[in-house]
C-alpha cells in the first residue's frame, strides 16, 4: 500500500530543489477558456472577486445577490485565464505497482512521486492541476491536496479525455501492445494537443538477470510461464523490449506528444527534471 504521507513529504522536498516551472503557451493560445487561472480579473469562466460597480460597467454585470447585503452595488469578476490546465493519470494495473527489489520503490510510487512534485511546482505558479477521471483541474492548495489523494487511489483503467482542454501527463510501464495504447491515447490526443508519456521501468525488467529454471508471472493477471533455461531467451526478450519502446516513441511522435523514459534505479530528481524540461518547452512554436 502506498504510504501517502511519506510520499507527499518526499515530493515536497523534491519540488523545493527544482527550479520554478512555467508552462509557456503560444500567442494564439494566450487567452482561452478552459485554461489555468492567472489569479487576476479577465476573460474566463471561474469566479475571481467582487468589486464595486463603476459607471462604465453594463448594468447586466451587477451581482444583485451580493449587492443586496448593503447599499453598494457590486460586479462579479471572472478570472483571467492564460495557460492550459495540467491533467495527470497513473496506470492502475497491478503490474505497474511492482518492484524487483523491496529496497526500491515500485514503478507506480516513483510515478506518483514525480507527478506530485511536478504538480506542486505548477500549483505554486497558479496553474490548474487535476487527475483524469476526477474533478475538473483546479488551482490552489485544495486542488493539490485532492490530486495527492487521487493519485494514491486506483484510477480508471483507460484514461478519459479531460473536461478542460490542456496538457496531459500519463505514467505507465506501457508494456501493453502499442496498438492498445494507440486506441487509448487517440481520444485523449483529440482533446489535448500536448501530452507527455512517462515510461517507468524497473532495472530487473531492463536487464532480465534470470538464469536456470524460472517461473515468470505478471501481477494482476493469471499469466505465467516456466522457463527451463531463462538465459536462452534473454536476447529475444531484450529485443522485444527495445522494439516496444521504439513503437511507443513513434506513437508519441505521431500524436505530437513527448516520451520520457525513467528507471527506478535512477534518482527521483532525474525523472522530475526530465518532466520539468519537457513541460517548460510545451507550446513553443517550432
Amino acid at each position: 500500500m502506498t504510504d501517502l504521507p511519506a510520499l507527499r513529504l518526499e515530493a515536497e522536498a523534491l519540488a523545493r530543489v527544482l527550479p520554478r516551472l512555467f508552462v509557456r503557451t503560444k500567442a494564439s493560445e494566450a487567452v482561452h477558456l478552459g485554461s489555468a487561472g492567472r489569479r487576476r480579473a479577465g476573460t474566463g469562466e471561474d469566479f475571481w472577486q467582487y468589486r464595486r460597480y463603476a459607471q462604465e460597467d453594463d448594468a447586466s454585470r451587477i451581482d444583485w445577490r451580493r449587492s443586496a447585503r448593503g447599499d453598494t452595488l457590486f460586479v462579479r469578476e471572472t478570472e483571467l485565464e492564460t495557460a492550459r490546465s495540467i491533467h495527470f493519470w497513473l496506470d492502475p494495473h497491478a503490474g505497474f505497482d511492482w518492484t524487483g527489489d523491496v529496497q526500491r520503490q515500485t514503478k507506480a510510487d516513483r510515478a506518483r512521486l514525480v507527478m506530485m512534485a511536478t504538480a506542486n511546482l505548477l500549483s505554486r505558479e497558479g496553474e490548474r492541476v487535476g487527475v483524469l477521471g476526477g474533478r475538473p483541474a483546479g488551482f490552489g492548495k485544495r486542488a493539490l491536496e485532492r490530486l495527492y489523494t487521487q493519485l494514491a487511489e486506483p484510477l480508471d483503467k483507460t484514461p478519459r479525455p479531460p473536461r478542460r482542454s490542456g496538457t496531459v501527463i500519463l505514467a505507465s510501464d506501457f508494456y501493453d501492445p502499442v496498438d492498445t495504447w494507440k486506441r487509448r491515447l487517440g481520444p485523449l490526443a483529440t482533446k489535448a494537443k500536448n501530452g507527455v508519456l512517462i515510461a517507468i521501468s524497473d532495472p530487473t525488467e531492463r536487464e532480465f538477470p534470470f538464469e536456470g529454471r524460472v517461473k515468470l508471472s505478471r501481477p494482476g493477471t493469471l499469466l505465467e510461464k516456466i522457463l527451463g533455461r531463462a538465459e536462452t531467451v534473454r536476447d529475444t526478450y531484450l529485443e522485444r523490449l527495445d522494439q516496444n519502446r521504439d513503437d511507443l516513441r513513434a506513437l508519441a511522435g505521431d500524436i505530437g506528444w513527448r516520451l520520457i523514459e525513467h528507471e527506478t534505479s535512477e534518482t527521483p530528481i532525474k525523472g522530475a527534471a526530465a518532466l520539468h524540461a519537457v513541460l517548460s518547452e510545451i507550446g513553443i512554436p517550432a
